[in-house]
């Protein structure tokens, strides 16, 4: 069909004339309300969006020197942050000195490892990153 009698045909209909493909020879177009259309896809999208699954990260902050009733407690938040869905971010924070005992930065980080075992993986081991060592558990599957 040629421009002028497509053109037409979407003006006696009271529709958008709109070109779905220009590159193709000829180019492909089509009669259709393109606001509605646009309408339609915008809610598409929000409900592709709403169905999508988000991660949320939550911090834990410790330092080499931590005692044991503030691991315990570090320890219960974490569990509870796993079971709500979130991972877990475990940083061991190093000042001053403290950057000679790394060792024990990276014991703590072993222990939530042993500790958090049954209920959530490590996604990889934990590393020195300048003055901060940290280890990203998320929930077993």
């Amino acid at each position: 069909m040629s421009s002028k009698d497509a053109i037409n045909l979407a003006l006696e209909k009271e529709l958008d004339l709109v070109l779905v493909s220009p590159n193709a020879n000829p180019p492909v177009c089509k009669v259709m309300n393109y606001g509605k259309y646009k309408f339609e896809q915008a809610k598409r999208e929000k409900e592709a969006k709403k169905k999508q699954k988000t991660f949320e990260i939550k911090e834990l902050r410790l330092t080499p020197n931590t005692e044991e009733h503030d691991f315990n407690f570090k320890l219960k938040n974490a569990r509870k942050f796993l079971e709500g869905g979130s991972k877990v971010k475990i940083t061991v924070r190093f000042r001053g000195r403290e950057l000679n005992y790394v060792k024990q930065g990276e014991d703590i980080l072993n222990r939530f490892t042993e500790e958090l075992s049954d209920i959530a993986t490590p996604e990889k081991r934990p590393f020195l990153e300048g003055k901060n060592m940290f280890i990203i558990f998320s929930l077993n599957k």
